[in-house]
């Protein structure tokens, strides 16, 4: 497997899992989850796009640590900031997130992370 292949795979998995997780917590089927309602979902105090913004400046960690700070695992709509941020993250390029000291193996962790702490583990597992 080369590098490519790698990186597209990665990005394959976790929009796989954003997806079984929008289905499993909205108990909806989807097939691809889309972000035209970003403005509904904050955490933080901050919005979606607020923080989509931010990462998109270069910002990543600071966004990530604001939905960190502020998650609640419990709550649905904090788990879909956190799910569409990852997703966000997992479609940037590798010079990108390397220049804003990020990887997609750590975009990876971050969602995997997430869907732990959400109880969401086994899931994760049977995608592997």
């Amino acid at each position: 497997m080369n590098f490519e292949d790698e990186k597209d795979y990665i990005m394959r998995i976790i929009k796989e899992m954003v997806r079984v997780l929008f289905s499993l917590m909205f108990g909806k089927d989807y097939t691809c989850v889309k972000q035209e309602a970003t403005n509904k979902y904050e955490v933080s105090g901050k919005k979606l796009d607020e923080l989509l913004a931010l990462a998109d400046k270069g910002n990543i960690n600071e966004a990530e640590n604001l939905i960190l700070e502020g998650i609640d695992y419990s709550n649905k709509e904090d788990l879909a900031v956190a799910a569409l941020f990852y997703q966000h993250l997992s479609e940037m390029s590798a010079q990108f997130l390397e220049q804003n000291h990020y990887s997609q193996e750590e975009v990876l962790e971050g969602i995997q992370e997430m869907m732990e702490h959400a109880g969401y583990s086994q899931f994760f597992k049977l995608m592997e």
